[in-house]
Formats: structure tokens, sequence, C-alpha cells
């Protein structure tokens, strides 16, 4: 009977390993039949019900941001996550309808809640965390107030029902 070395059985061990790996990260993938809601609403601890992205994480909006004017662009982009598609954006029925894209600078198509963009803010260190909420910052020389995004009460700027406080 031959025995078999150590490299031998560690080799064995590796292969089974990667072959079982595989298999459950296919078993983990999503069907591609069912897209990922783009935008939801979730009840945030403190805020109550805010829009918040296929992750989890809370939307904003910057005042100063429209759907005729992208502002935030450049080094705002790295603080201030534009939520962006390739497709349509989709939602649950409390917000679908409200649901569109704008084209922003550089070719991309941003998510808009009733006209208004949509990013996510780079210190909301988990999902329904909202750490941006009245953040005002600057970049080029443009400032910014933000808000998080939620469907509430009409308000004059908007137009709509995007609440702003």
């Amino acid at each position: 009977m031959k025995r078999i070395t150590p490299l031998i059985l560690i080799a064995l061990a590796a292969a089974a390993l990667t072959a079982c790996g595989s298999s459950s990260q296919q078993a983990q993938k999503p069907a591609a039949a069912s897209p990922a809601t783009t935008v939801a609403l979730a009840k945030v601890s403190g805020v109550g019900q805010v829009l918040v992205d296929s992750k989890g994480f809370a939307l904003y909006s910057p005042k100063q941001d429209s759907s005729r004017m992208i502002r935030c662009t450049g080094s705002c982009t790295a603080i201030w996550v534009p939520l962006t598609v390739k497709g349509s954006p989709t939602g649950d029925s409390s917000v679908a309808g409200k649901l569109g894209t704008v084209m922003r600078p550089d070719g991309r198509k941003q998510v808009t809640f009733d006209g208004k963009p949509l990013y996510t803010f780079v210190e909301d260190p988990s999902p329904k965390t909202v750490n941006g909420d009245g953040a005002s910052d600057q970049f080029g020389g443009v400032h910014f107030n933000w808000k998080v995004a939620s469907v509430g009460t009409t308000t004059p700027s908007s137009g709509g029902y995007y609440n702003y406080g």
C-alpha cells in the first residue's frame, strides 16, 4: 500500500474547498429575472421614513441640484455619491411614480425623486443610518445644503411631495 504524502493531502483538500466555494457562490447569486429595487422607503430611528437605495443606505439631495442643473460634480461626488442606473429606476408603489433620471455631465443617468437628484453619503457607516441630514459644505465654489430624502408634505420649492425638513 502506498503512502499519501502530506503535500498531496493538502492539494486534495484545497481542490475540494475550491469546488465547494464555487458552488456556494453560484447559489448565492441573485436570479437575473428579479432586478433589485433602486429606491425604497425605510424607517430610520430618530428620522422617520426616508428614501433608501437597494442596499438600505439613506438617500439625500441638495437644495442646489435640480433635474435641469447638476452642480455636485468632481470632488463633491467623492463625499456625496450619485445614485446612478443603466436602465430605468425601480421602486415600491409608494415611490415608483416619482422616480426618474437626469443625465449627469459625465454621461451617467442619475436617479431622481420628484425631480431632485439622489445621492448617498459616504459618512453613513451602515444601512438605515442618517448622518448627512442638514449638512452644509462647499465644492468648487458651490455651496450645498443637504437633506435626507423622504416622502412627506408638499413644499413650495419642490412642487411635489419632497420633504426638505
